[in-house]
């Protein structure tokens, strides 16, 4: 529905994620790398930046493809840009289970909006950073 927008976020999600070149848990426990890159991360592991920015690149493509084939509904650069940043951050099958998927679709952004703030917990505990995240994508997305 949404083929024709581009991401133009990524300084939102490189402010959000930083940059660490040497693989540490994040505060749910997964093993992550460069730009909150996850797949395949291992204990030990390190990147460079050309690396880590390749991987953010990758992992930017593969969100905005996730918000394309999910959203049924026409979004705006703004909306696009915070769900982007988003499905970056809680992954495909949270936001695809999620309220605000299924607000948005059913056309009550509004609705969607007011999702955004529910999801600051990492390990069942709230985490100050995710929710300064999730303040910044719902700016974002009722611009």
């Amino acid at each position: 529905m949404n083929q024709n927008l581009q991401y133009t976020g990524q300084a939102l999600t490189e402010q959000f994620e930083g940059l660490e070149l040497t693989s540490y848990q994040d505060s749910a426990g997964v093993w992550t790398i460069g730009y909150g890159h996850t797949a395949g991360v291992t204990q030990g592991m390190t990147c460079t930046q050309a690396q880590a920015e390749t991987w953010l690149l990758e992992d930017i493509q593969w969100a905005a493809s996730v918000v394309q084939n999910q959203v049924l509904v026409p979004l705006t650069q703004g909306e696009f840009d915070a769900l982007v940043d988003f499905v970056f951050n809680v992954g495909s099958g949270n936001f695809a289970s999620s309220t605000m998927l299924r607000m948005l679709n059913a056309g009550n952004f509004a609705g969607a909006a007011d999702q955004f703030a529910r999801w600051d917990l990492a390990g069942g505990q709230v985490v100050a950073g995710l929710l300064r995240r999730r303040i910044a994508e719902e700016g974002e997305f009722n611009e």
